[in-house]
């Protein structure tokens, strides 16, 4: 069994949101990431993953977000041996400035350039490597 977890990569006027996430994490604490979070259990439902990542994003830094484009998914492991599955959406902000809404969450919100996100000490390599195929899905929607 996987849990699933939807991610979004919000760009604005030039950057990325990002934040780091709390010490508290299970997974990754601590390190810089895009907004998002696991898939509750809703038996037969329509666009899960769209309504979860909107929901997540609202609850995890108080914006809201429309124009969700699929950008990638990828599989791992968690430290304690979860199996995870996650996907990663374009999304377009439409309202709200983000601030860590939910401290057991998110330590820290900031906008960053892709240059600043490649060189950050706390940004793992999936990060990176979600934030370059965003960045050219991006370029294509334009």
């Amino acid at each position: 069994m996987f849990v699933v977890n939807v991610e979004g990569a919000i760009y604005r006027d030039g950057k990325w949101l990002m934040i780091k996430r709390s010490e508290k994490e299970e997974h990754a604490a601590g390190c810089l990431s895009m907004v998002g979070g696991k898939c509750d259990l809703e038996g037969v439902s329509t666009d899960i993953l769209e309504r979860t990542l909107k929901r997540e994003i609202f609850e995890e830094v108080g914006i809201e977000v429309e124009d969700l484009t699929y950008v990638n998914s990828s599989s791992f492991v968690t430290d304690k041996g979860t199996h995870v599955i996650d996907i990663v959406f374009l999304c377009q902000h439409i309202t709200g400035e983000p601030y860590a809404k939910s401290m057991e969450e998110v330590g820290e919100v900031m906008w960053m350039t892709m240059e600043d996100i490649m060189v950050h000490e706390d940004a793992p390599s999936y990060l990176k490597e979600n934030i370059t195929v965003a960045a050219n899905k991006l370029i294509l929607t334009r």
